[in-house]
């Protein structure tokens, strides 16, 4: 199998992932069921009470449930405005994180080049991350406050327990983190970083590359000459390179 091939494939499922986290994420806003307490002085009279970033809610054992809104947005903690912030920021960034995957994945060819392609998947997987620690950072901060509330004994107020929402937030938050760390690590290796077998290659000097047709070149106070064949009397020549100084030219009739 190609290596393109099983990239297309880990994309896929790194997508599938985010996707279901962020589902899973979104899921969990208007569920009520945050937090749950259950107060009753005896069986036929138990009442269930419950929240959440928007409402507190009530139901007895007949049915019947009201949910009220906070009344005012200016009169609420500062950590429940933190809280919603968090959590829409979550859904907003997981929306464009599916967006941005489904452009720069490989099957769908419609990002462009292959490098266009892995930098815009290494931007979704960016975004996915931003999305799963936001979800993460809401439903820690949240449970975090309930479990010490409750176990503090000094809190007089009517205590909570954590609600299933929290438990799904978290198992979504977990599948957003986990797909958009491989779909990162995958995009940013190919799309980012610079690979060493395409990256510019130094070109070929006479200083790094010697052949046999190749030289270095001499310094500036002597020259290579290549001096010619020399025969001798057994028809064996031998060509013979070296540094040689050129001697004065003597005539037949000085010699002699």
């Amino acid at each position: 199998m190609e290596y393109r091939t099983v990239i297309m494939y880990v994309e896929i499922g790194c997508f599938v992932s985010c996707l279901c986290g962020w589902i899973l994420v979104c899921s969990t806003l208007p569920t009520e069921y945050w937090t749950f307490s259950e107060v009753g002085s005896i069986v036929l009279t138990t009442s269930n009470y419950y929240s959440n970033l928007w409402r507190d809610c009530i139901s007895d054992t007949t049915g019947v449930s009201d949910c009220k809104d906070y009344p005012s947005m200016l009169a609420l903690p500062v950590y429940l405005h933190a809280l919603r912030a968090l959590a829409v920021c979550s859904v907003i960034t997981g929306f464009f994180g599916g967006v941005l995957t489904l452009i720069g994945m490989k099957c769908t060819k419609i990002g462009g080049t292959e490098i266009t392609n892995a930098r815009v998947t290494f931007s979704a997987g960016i975004t996915y991350l931003v999305s799963g620690f936001c979800g993460m950072i809401t439903y820690s901060w949240w449970a975090n406050r309930v479990i010490t509330e409750f176990v503090d004994p000094n809190f007089k107020a009517q205590k909570f327990e954590l609600g299933a929402a929290v438990f799904i937030g978290w198992g979504g938050s977990i599948l957003l983190i986990s797909g958009a760390t491989v779909l990162t690590y995958f995009s940013g290796k190919e799309g980012v970083l610079p690979r060493s077998s395409k990256g510019p290659r130094r070109p070929a000097s006479y200083a790094t590359v010697r052949t046999r047709r190749t030289y270095m070149q001499p310094p500036s106070s002597s020259r290579v000459t290549l001096v010619p064949p020399l025969y001798y009397s057994d028809r064996r020549s031998q060509t013979t390179r070296g540094t040689t100084r050129t001697a004065p030219i003597q005539s037949r009739d000085t010699i002699v």
